[in-house]
C-alpha cells in the first residue's frame, strides 16, 4: 500500500512510540476495505508496539480505531486518511502511542477539564489544505480527554452521507449531531468554545501584561516581519492575533516567495511562527481587535482593546490585520454560504465531483480555480464582471482549451439561488446587451480579491475609500506612534513578499519613533 521511502520514514516515526496501541478495523468485501486492510497491515508490520484487530464492528466500512492496548475507543478515521490526512494519521500514531504533542500545556490542561459528553464528526477532502488542523486538534482533544470521540470522514468515501447531510464545504465538523463549525479552525479556538470561561481568564491577562515598546496587532508576514525586526533591537515586543500566519494559511502553493522555490501557506505559516517565537516576543493568539486609543499627550501610551474585553498597552503600535476574500454582496450569498456557496476550490472541489459549478472572478485566482475544478466536475462557468480576463495569459490560454469550461464577460452576477437548504443556481446580467440569465449549478466559487480587516479603525484613523490604512513610505499613519503594513494598507500589489518588506519597514520606523521619544515602556515597567 505504501511506497518504500514512505514506509521508511513512518517506521522511523513509530519508533517514537511509549506504549502500545491497537488498530481496530470495521471491513466489508469492498475495494475501499481492502486498501485500508493493505494500509493497516504496513502500518503494523512497521513496529512490535502496533497490533492489528479486524474483527471492528463500526457501521461506517471501512473504518478503524487507533486505540490504547486494551481498551477500544480512540480516534476514528472513516476512509483513508491519505493525501494532506497523511501527517494527521501519522500524529494520531504517536499521540496515542504516548509521543508528547508540541501543545502548551495550558491548552492541554483545558482540554483535560473538559466536562461533558463530546461526539464530533468531522468530515474533510483528501485534497483540502485547511482539513489537517482541524482533525489534528479533534483527534488530539479525544486522545487526551476520553469524554471526546471523535470520528474523522472522508468524504469521497462516503458520498451518500455526505449528500445527506448536505455538506458542500470542507472542513465540516458536526457536534452531538448538530454542525459546530465550517473551514479552518484551530484547537485553541475549539477549547475555546467549549470552556466558557476562557474569554474572561484571557481578557484579565491582558490586562495584567505590562506595556510594550512595540505591539503588533496582526500575525501575517507583515506582523511577524514586523515582530522579528523590533524584536531584534532588543526592546519590548508583542504580537496580538487572531490568527497567526494570517491569509497565508488559507493559500495552497507559494512558488514567488524569493529564495523559497516552493512551499505551501500551512508550512509558510508555521515557518513565520517559528521565526517570531524564536525571538524574545509575546505572542498571543486568538486575539481580535476591536478598538485603537490614540495616546492623550506626546509620548503616552497608545492602547488597543481587544473582543474579549481586556486591553494592551504600547509606545507604539504596527497594525498587520491584513485582509479576508471579497463576498458578492448579492441576495443568497450568506444564506447558503457552505450549501453551495464557497471559496476554496482546494477544499471544496471534490464535493461537486461531477456536478456544474460557476467561478466568479477572471483574475489569476478566478482562472486558476476554474482550471482547478475542471478536473473534476461536470461544467464550469466563468463570470468576469469586466470586458476581458485580467489573469496572466498562459493561464487564460489554458482556461480557453478546456473544453468543459464556458466564460462569461460583462457578467454581472445578481443572486445565488436555492430551494432553502441548498444552493440551486445563480442568476446574472449581461452588461451589454442587458439580458438577464439563470444558470442551474450546485455551487459557486467566489475569487473577486481581497477586503481589508479595518473595519474597526474607522473614525479613528486615515483610511482609503478602500478601508485601507493610508501610510506612508516610512509606515507611518496619521496617529502618531502607530504604523501599518501589509494587505490592509495602501501599499500596492498584495503579495506576501511585499507585506513581508513592509512589516520590517514599519517595525524600523517605530523604533525610530522610539528612540526620539520619552521615557520607554520597559524602563516603566522595571521601575514599577
Amino acid at each position: 500500500m505504501l511506497e518504500q521511502d514512505l514506509k521508511a520514514q513512518l517506521q522511523e516515526y513509530l519508533g517514537m512510540l511509549r506504549q502500545p496501541i491497537r488498530l481496530i478495523a470495521s471491513l466489508d468485501d469492498g475495494a475501499a476495505s481492502q486498501e485500508m486492510r493493505a494500509l493497516l497491515q504496513d502500518i503494523d508490520s512497521l513496529s512490535d508496539k502496533v497490533s492489528l484487530d479486524v474483527s471492528g464492528t463500526d457501521a461506517r466500512k471501512p473504518s478503524f480505531v487507533i486505540a490504547r492496548e486494551g481498551e477500544t475507543n480512540g480516534v476514528r478515521f472513516a476512509g483513508l486518511p491519505l493525501g494532506h490526512e497523511f501527517t494527521s494519521l501519522v500524529l494520531a500514531l504517536l499521540w496515542t502511542g504516548g509521543h508528547p504533542p508540541k501543545v502548551e500545556q495550558e491548552t492541554l490542561d483545558a482540554i483535560q477539564a473538559l466536562d461533558g459528553d463530546f461526539d464530533f464528526e468531522a468530515y474533510m477532502s483528501l485534497s483540502c489544505h485547511n482539513c489537517p488542523d482541524v482533525v489534528q486538534a479533534l483527534a488530539l482533544m479525544a486522545i487526551v480527554n476520553p469524554k471526546v470521540k471523535t470520528t474523522v470522514i472522508e468524504g469521497g468515501a462516503f458520498q451518500q452521507e455526505v449528500e445527506a447531510r448536505e455538506i458542500m464545504a470542507v472542513p465540516m465538523v458536526f457536534l452531538n449531531g448538530e454542525m459546530f463549525a465550517s473551514g479552518r479552525t484551530s484547537l485553541e479556538e475549539i477549547v475555546a468554545r467549549l470552556d466558557t470561561g476562557t474569554a474572561q481568564r484571557e481578557a484579565a491577562k491582558l490586562d495584567a501584561r505590562a506595556p510594550y515598546d512595540v505591539l503588533v496587532v496582526g500575525g501575517g508576514p507583515a506582523g511577524a516581519a514586523a515582530a522579528v525586526y523590533a524584536a531584534r533591537k532588543g526592546i519590548r515586543v508583542g504580537v496580538a492575533a487572531e490568527r497567526l500566519g494570517g491569509q497565508v494559511n488559507d493559500t495552497l502553493a507559494i512558488e514567488n516567495y524569493i529564495s523559497v522555490l516552493e512551499t505551501d501557506g500551512p508550512a509558510f505559516a508555521a515557518a513565520l511562527e517559528a521565526q517570531v517565537r524564536h525571538y524574545d516576543v509575546d505572542v498571543m493568539n486568538l486575539q481580535l481587535a476591536e478598538q485603537l486609543v490614540p495616546a492623550g499627550e506626546p509620548g503616552g501610551l497608545i492602547e488597543v482593546k481587544m473582543a474579549n474585553g481586556g486591553a494592551l498597552k504600547a509606545r507604539s503600535v504596527v497594525l498587520s490585520t491584513g485582509a479576508r476574500w471579497r463576498n458578492m454582496n448579492v441576495p443568497g450569498e450568506a444564506e447558503y454560504r457552505t450549501k453551495g456557496v464557497a471559496y476554496c476550490p482546494h477544499c471544496d472541489g471534490p464535493l461537486f465531483k461531477g456536478k456544474d459549478v460557476a467561478v466568479i472572478g477572471g483574475g489569476n485566482s478566478g482562472v486558476e480555480a476554474a482550471i482547478d475544478l475542471a478536473g473534476v466536475v461536470r461544467n464550469v462557468t466563468l463570470l468576469e464582471f469586466a470586458d476581458q480576463l485580467k489573469a496572466d495569459q498562459v493561464l487564460v490560454d489554458k482556461l480557453r482549451s478546456l473544453p468543459n469550461v464556458t466564460i462569461h464577460v460583462n457578467a454581472q452576477t445578481t443572486e445565488v439561488v436555492g430551494d432553502g437548504q441548498k444552493m440551486t443556481g445563480l442568476r446574472w446580467r449581461d452588461r451589454v446587451g442587458g439580458g438577464e440569465h439563470e444558470e442551474a449549478l450546485a455551487g459557486v466559487f467566489v475569487q473577486i480579491g481581497l477586503v481589508p480587516n479595518t473595519e474597526w479603525l474607522k473614525d479613528t484613523l486615515e483610511l482609503s475609500r478602500f478601508g485601507e490604512i493610508v501610510i506612508d513610505a516610512k509606515g507611518q499613519t496619521n496617529v502618531p506612534g502607530v504604523f501599518a503594513a501589509g494587505d490592509c494598507t495602501t501599499v500596492p500589489y498584495k503579495q506576501i513578499v511585499i507585506a513581508a518588506g513592509a512589516g520590517a519597514t514599519a517595525a524600523l520606523s517605530a523604533f525610530d519613533h522610539l528612540i526620539r521619544s520619552s521615557v520607554p515602556a520597559a524602563a516603566e515597567a522595571r521601575a514599577a
